[in-house]
């Protein structure tokens, strides 16, 4: 399943020729996720307050197609591709109305207080797995 998340181009998102600076995307994509996340009814204080865990970005790959300008709309769209042990993976896709202009693999894993990855909770990773459907 996809989940989407619409957003607005500020100011401050861009550089001085109104162009979104290339490191914002991944902002962008982080907002994505939590929300995605969020969706499925994650509390991801609660997962860090109760279990001791965390989500942290891994790896990504990204590919810059067109730029966004400032005072435009966009729209994350998120869609996870796999679940394992300790981590899960995502495709994540920056669009303005149906033109592609960034996208990203993002690997993500789970890791406890002390920093090493652990696995998912069994609760989060059923709620991750039901949105591979």
């Amino acid at each position: 399943m996809t989940h989407r998340f619409d957003l607005r181009i500020y100011y401050e998102d861009t550089d001085l020729a109104g162009i979104v600076y290339y490191a914002n995307y991944l902002k962008f994509i982080e907002r994505g996720r939590s929300e995605w996340i969020a969706a499925l009814g994650v509390d991801q204080m609660a997962l860090q307050r109760d279990a001791g865990v965390v989500f942290a970005v891994r790896r990504v790959v990204a590919d810059y197609l067109k730029s966004a300008h400032f005072g435009e709309n966009l729209c994350v769209v998120s869609r996870l591709t796999g679940v394992a042990g300790a981590r899960f993976e995502m495709a994540q896709q920056v669009l303005r109305g149906d033109e592609v202009l960034f996208t990203a693999d993002v690997t993500c894993v789970c890791i406890g207080a002390n920093g090493v990855a652990t696995r998912i909770p069994a609760e989060i990773r059923r709620l991750l797995a039901q949105d591979l459907v």
